[in-house]
C-alpha cells in the first residue's frame, strides 16, 4: 500500500508540474505585457519598469518559468540581494531558513501563488481562501443530491427493467444529461427564484454568507444553496442513474448473486449486501470525476445565482485580465482533482476485494 501511494504521488507530482508549465506559459507568453495588465493602457515607462522590477517581469521568460516555480515551491531557493525578485525580507514569503549556501538561502516556506493584479497587495492565496469553500460547499452538496438520489433511482430503475417507471427514469436522465447548465440555472433561478417565489421563498441570486440591511453582521443564508446545488447536481445525477442501472443489471447475471438467491436470501438481502456494493464501482469512478469537475465546472452556476465561489472569482478575474488569481485557481482545481483521484483509487480497493493495487 505504502508503495502505491508513493508511486500515485510521484506521478501527481510529474502531472501537476506539466499543469504548471502550461498554465504558465499559455498566460504568460500570449497576453502580452504583464505589467501594462496589472496597472492599465495609461501608465508611464517608469511606472511600467518599477513593476516589471518588482515582479521579475523583465527577466527572460525562462527566467520567470524558474522564479514561478521557486514561488510556487515549499522549499525554494532565495538571494540575499536586494535587487533579486526573489530577496527573502520583500514581505512576499513568511519562511524558515533550512540552511544557506554563500548567497542563497534555502528555506521552508508556504507556497506563493503571487499577488492579485486587480486587487494590489491582496494575496491571490487569499482570494482563494475566501472563495473555494463557498464552492467546495457547493458541490459536496450536489454530489450527495446526486449520489443518494442517482443510486435510488438507479436502483428502481433496474429492478423494474423495461416497465413504465424505468422508462420514466431513462426519459428523466437522458434529458439532464442533454440540458445545459446555464440553460438550466435560468431556468431554475426564473421559475422557482422569480415565477413561485412567492410559494418557495427562494431568491434568484444569492450566497452563503450575506451582508444584514445595514452592513454590520453576516448571516448564513442555506435557502440560497438550494436551486445552484440543484442545478449543479442534474447532469452528475443523470449520469449516476444510468451507470447504476446497467451495472446493477449486469452484477445481477453474476453466479454469486445466483448463489445468494438459491441460500434462501431475501431479494432486499441480496440487493444490500451483495449486489449494490459491487456496482458501486463505475459510480465511484463518475463521482470522482464530476465532484473534481464541479469545481471549475460551477462557474456558470455560480455567475448566475450570485453564489461568491471560486467560480465566479475566476470570471471575474478573467473579465479584468487578473492573471495570478486566474493561474492560482486553475492550479488549486489540478490539484485537488488529482488528489481525489488518488482517494478514489484507494477507494476501488476497499469496494471489491478482487481489485489489487499494483
Amino acid at each position: 500500500m505504502i508503495n502505491y501511494i508513493l508511486n500515485k504521488i510521484f506521478y501527481a507530482f510529474l502531472t501537476l508540474l506539466g499543469v504548471v508549465t502550461v498554465i504558465f506559459f499559455l498566460f504568460n507568453v500570449l497576453p502580452g505585457d504583464p505589467a501594462k495588465m496589472m496597472l492599465g493602457q495609461n501608465q508611464t515607462q517608469e511606472q511600467l519598469d518599477v513593476v516589471s522590477k518588482k515582479f521579475g517581469f523583465d527577466k527572460p521568460i525562462g527566467k520567470q518559468y524558474l522564479y514561478y516555480l521557486n514561488d510556487l515551491s515549499p522549499i525554494s531557493f532565495h538571494s540575499q540581494s536586494q535587487e533579486d525578485y526573489t530577496y527573502l525580507t520583500n514581505g512576499k514569503y513568511k519562511a524558515s531558513n533550512l540552511f544557506s549556501l554563500g548567497n542563497i538561502s534555502v528555506v521552508l516556506k508556504r507556497p506563493y501563488l503571487r499577488e492579485s493584479f486587480a486587487r494590489p497587495g491582496k494575496r491571490v492565496a487569499e482570494i482563494i481562501g475566501e472563495t473555494l469553500p463557498n464552492t467546495f460547499v457547493l458541490a459536496v452538496t450536489a454530489i450527495i443530491i446526486a449520489m443518494i438520489l442517482g443510486v435510488f433511482l438507479g436502483i428502481i430503475s433496474a429492478l423494474f427493467k423495461d416497465r413504465w417507471l424505468d422508462k420514466t427514469i431513462q426519459i428523466f436522465s437522458t434529458l439532464g444529461m442533454s440540458v445545459p447548465s446555464f440553460f438550466s440555472a435560468i431556468l431554475f433561478a426564473w421559475l422557482f427564484g422569480f415565477v413561485l417565489h412567492k410559494y418557495t421563498n427562494l431568491e434568484m441570486t444569492g450566497s452563503l454568507y450575506e451582508l444584514d440591511d445595514f452592513g454590520e453582521s453576516i448571516t448564513i443564508k442555506w435557502k440560497n444553496l438550494i436551486l445552484p446545488s440543484i442545478v449543479l447536481g442534474i447532469r452528475p445525477l443523470a449520469v449516476v442513474i444510468q451507470l447504476m442501472r446497467n451495472s446493477l443489471l449486469e452484477v445481477f447475471n453474476q453466479d454469486y448473486i445466483r448463489t445468494a438467491r438459491a441460500k434462501g436470501l431475501s431479494e432486499f438481502q441480496v440487493i444490500k449486501n451483495h449486489a449494490v456494493k459491487n456496482a458501486l464501482n463505475p459510480v465511484i469512478t463518475a463521482i470522482s470525476g464530476w465532484f473534481a469537475s464541479m469545481l471549475a465546472g460551477a462557474v456558470f452556476v455560480e455567475y448566475i445565482f450570485g453564489w461568491n465561489g471560486l467560480g465566479k472569482e475566476i470570471v471575474n478575474a478573467l473579465n479584468s485580465l487578473d492573471l495570478p488569481v486566474i493561474m492560482g485557481s486553475v492550479l488549486i482545481i489540478a490539484l485537488l482533482f488529482i488528489i481525489i483521484n488518488i482517494f478514489v483509487d484507494i477507494i476501488y480497493a476497499w469496494l471489491d476485494p478482487k481489485v489489487k493495487l499494483q
